[in-house]
């Protein structure tokens, strides 16, 4: 199969393929709409910018794929394959690896990508080496009636970082922690009364997506999250969705009762590009390494080659 990058010949292949995109990245989707569109399209154009999109060609059939990365993240996002028509094709599992490919040349260690768990994506993602590390669902909480915003968050400040960071890592799972890095830089929200309750806030032109970091001891979580939707409604006016993980289930019964509408259950899925060693830089694993000539090489340490060099010693 011929895979290459897209170009600007590919328009009518954009056109015909903008109502038949499966979108993996659920904030991209719900804060900038239709990765298909003509703003989309053009962005992919953008030499700033770590995007990637591929092209397949095999006999009639185009296949489509896009990978997306921020600089200095060790992570990488899908953003969505097409058409969904051809969701099954043998040759899909082998442009996702291109795309992973080019996610490793940016320095990411994994990819990520949100699929929900009924979509024929699922399955084709766990053809192309990527596993289940949690599940979310995306709430519509737009038309909640929060009443009157009462004062109980605050933009957080510099000074606030490492307390967020703390409150990180109290609430996902150490097994995503190396995936869904801990916070860098303080763009949110937090709670007045001490932060046990913090909110990201990702902005696009179509929504707003709040990503809450909220602890299970809080107190009046049904309150705190109404004046949080009241502000963010009132100051916004735009439509908001809030992504709940399954490790923060529990705050899903409070949404309902707030009047929130959830989407269906989504998969949060990883494909591992690298690891990690003692010293925290990169290397290929050495399965990978050997069996697979393409996999990304990213920064592999001295120490390592070391470590390497003198197990095969010790074998021989």
């Amino acid at each position: 199969m011929k895979i290459r990058p897209l170009d600007i010949l590919d328009l009518p292949t954009i056109a015909r393929y903008r109502n038949q995109v499966l979108s993996l990245d659920a904030a991209r989707l719900v804060t900038r709409g239709n990765p298909l569109s003509t703003g989309g399209f053009l962005s992919y154009f953008n030499p700033a910018r770590h995007i990637y999109t591929g092209v397949a060609h095999e006999d009639s059939v185009t296949l489509l794929g896009s990978v997306i990365h921020t600089s200095g993240d060790t992570f990488a996002k899908l953003t969505y394959l097409a058409p969904t028509t051809e969701l099954t094709h043998p040759g899909l599992p082998e442009l996702i690896e291109v795309l992973s490919v080019e996610a490793g040349k940016w320095g990411a260690f994994h990819v990520m990508a949100e699929v929900e768990e009924t979509s024929q994506g699922y399955l084709t993602l766990r053809k192309a080496g990527f596993s289940v590390y949690a599940w979310q669902r995306i709430w519509d909480v737009s038309h909640i009636e929060a009443g009157n915003p009462v004062e109980r968050w605050t933009r957080a400040q510099s000074v606030d970082l490492a307390a967020i960071q703390s409150l990180y890592h109290q609430i996902v799972p150490p097994l995503l922690q190396p995936v869904e890095q801990t916070p860098k830089k303080t763009s949110g929200l937090i709670s007045t009364g001490g932060v046990t309750c913090y909110v990201n806030l990702l902005r696009g032109s179509r929504g707003i997506m709040i990503m809450p970091f909220i602890h299970p001891e809080t107190r009046d979580v049904t309150e705190q999250l109404a004046s949080l939707l009241a502000n963010t409604l009132v100051r916004n006016r735009r439509p908001a969705y809030m992504c709940v993980r399954s490790y923060q289930a529990w705050l899903e019964p409070v949404l309902e009762d707030l009047g929130g509408k959830a989407s269906p259950r989504q998969a949060v899925m990883v494909k591992h590009l690298a690891r990690l060693v003692k010293d925290e830089q990169a290397v290929p694993t050495a399965e990978q390494a050997w069996a697979n000539p393409v996999t990304p090489v990213t920064q592999v340490s001295k120490h390592e080659h070391f470590v390497q060099r003198k197990r095969h010693g010790a074998g021989q």
